[in-house]
């Protein structure tokens, strides 16, 4: 389903996908690793803002699905939350890179001592005389960058970007749900509406069926209590389109919401048609495409490999580390003119020798963690199944429902006609025709609204097995 009108620059989500496909196939590449993926969702975010920014104008007139779908995806503030949350995922990859990387800075310090220092110490060779000063400014370029970490940095990378990956997936799932809720409440607005408008029909008929009995009664063909009954039917007619209507409204309301509209003085209205499409839906094949497709299966895939790379991390706590550091800079006497130029380089060796145990026991933690991470997955493996399999279930008895209701609204129509057409001729009586009046009605009621839930059973489906919208 096209939901979003064409624009030149605009990446569709599978594009999107591929993208983060192929970084994640680049994990295991070293140092650029975090650069690249933090390149490509910088760029995916770009062009998803792009598309969907945000709209506040209002809702003139009825909408239709693929309007109020765009309208929502720019506006539900779900959506925009999980848009600055995958943002800053990708700002915490670029920290992790950042790390790896080599850090300059400038210290400057002032200093009052209460004995004098020695400013510049004398140099093999020389004989000039030792300055001292107990007011010093020294200021300093200073040079640190890690050459082995035993893995901490590279795989803090790495898991950066799984947590960067994973946030992504889950929000073009988050969108396929929304995407999903807000055609269930249109389809439901769609099949409210024709219920609503199968009982104005039965209004006007019952109105017309009002005045012949008025007619017979005036002739004395009719007797007071079929007028009576006539009126107390049509009477509840008006009490169920207050009902319904009030229903429709409260439906209207709950799209707006779903849209991300405030301050609406009036509920939505929708403009479109149910229809009756018929899609081949198969348990074995949908699963298969679910776990493939599922956005939020492989957002909880890559939770648990940055969950493994987590334990890796935990595990380098007790390893030495190697750093290179380098300095230059210089110290003046500010009660003289006196000053000495410094400068360092070296290497930095720095090994934990005891931590009280708290390697071992975060390293038990994080394995844990994996653990429950994977009961995460099974459960959801679990759910993705029950859902395949209930839209699958829903689709075919809705269907049924349907067909059934269907014939069933053809042999309404012809009881209606001839309860009628008896009661003309004087050989039938008023209970009949409003008996078969009312079981028009409830089996119209009925079409429209398992209709309603045919089309959001198929949408049900589509997002169940992941299907890209």
């Amino acid at each position: 389903m096209n939901t979003m009108t064409e624009k030149p620059k605009k990446m569709n989500i599978g594009s999107r996908v591929t993208v983060f496909s192929l970084a994640r196939g680049k994990l295991v590449s070293g140092a650029m690793v975090g650069l690249t993926t933090a390149v490509l969702l910088a760029a995916a975010l770009s062009e998803y803002a792009t598309a969907s920014g945000p709209t506040a104008q209002a809702v003139e007139g009825p909408i239709t699905l693929p309007e109020a779908i765009e309208i929502s995806l720019a506006n539900n503030p779900e959506l925009a939350a999980q848009r600055f949350g995958v943002d800053a995922a990708s700002a915490k990859s670029d920290v992790a890179v950042g790390a790896r990387l080599p850090e300059v800075r400038l210290r400057g310090d002032y200093s009052f001592y209460r004995d004098p220092r020695l400013i510049k110490p004398r140099r093999p060779g020389t004989y000039n005389a030792l300055s001292f000063t107990d007011r010093l400014l020294s200021g300093d370029f200073i040079v640190r960058m890690p050459l082995y970490t035993g893995g901490r940095l590279k795989n803090q990378v790495v898991r950066a970007d799984l947590i960067a990956q994973a946030r992504w997936e889950k929000l073009l799932y988050s969108r396929t749900e929304l995407m999903f809720n807000v055609s269930s409440v249109f389809y439901a607005m769609l099949g409210q509406r024709e219920v609503i408008n199968s009982l104005r029909f039965s209004q006007k008929a019952l109105e017309q069926h009002r005045k012949k009995t008025e007619e017979l009664l005036n002739a004395q063909k009719a007797a007071k209590v079929d007028l009576l009954r006539t009126e107390v039917r049509l009477a509840d007619l008006q009490q169920q389109q207050l009902r319904e209507r009030n229903l429709l409204d409260i439906q209207g309301y709950l799209l707006a919401s779903l849209l991300g509209l405030g301050g609406e003085d009036r509920p939505l209205d929708v403009k479109g048609h149910l229809t009756l499409p018929v899609v081949p839906a198969d348990v074995d094949h949908g699963l298969a495409i679910a776990f493939a497709n599922r956005q939020d299966y492989e957002s909880l895939k890559s939770q648990v490999l940055a969950q493994q790379k987590q334990i890796a991390i935990a595990k380098s706590e007790g390893l030495p580390e190697l750093w290179f550091r380098g300095s230059y800079g210089d110290r003046w006497a500010t009660d003289s003119s006196k000053h000495n130029e410094v400068g360092e380089l070296g290497i930095v060796f720095d090994a934990p020798l005891y931590k009280g145990g708290r390697v071992r026991a975060r390293v038990r933690q994080e394995n844990c963690e994996l653990a429950a991470s994977r009961q995460r997955l099974r459960k959801l493996e679990l759910k993705i199944q029950l859902e395949v399999q209930t839209a699958t279930s829903n689709i075919k008895f809705t269907r049924a429902r349907v067909d059934a209701t269907r014939k069933a609204i053809e042999q309404a129509i012809e009881s209606l006609r001839i309860e009628t057409e008896k009661y003309d001729v004087g050989k039938g009586a008023i209970v009949d025709v409003l008996d078969a009046q009312s079981a028009l009605l409830n089996t119209q009621t009925y079409y429209y609204r398992a209709l309603a839930e045919y089309n959001t059973a198929l949408a049900e489906f589509r997002v169940a097995v992941g299907e890209r919208q």
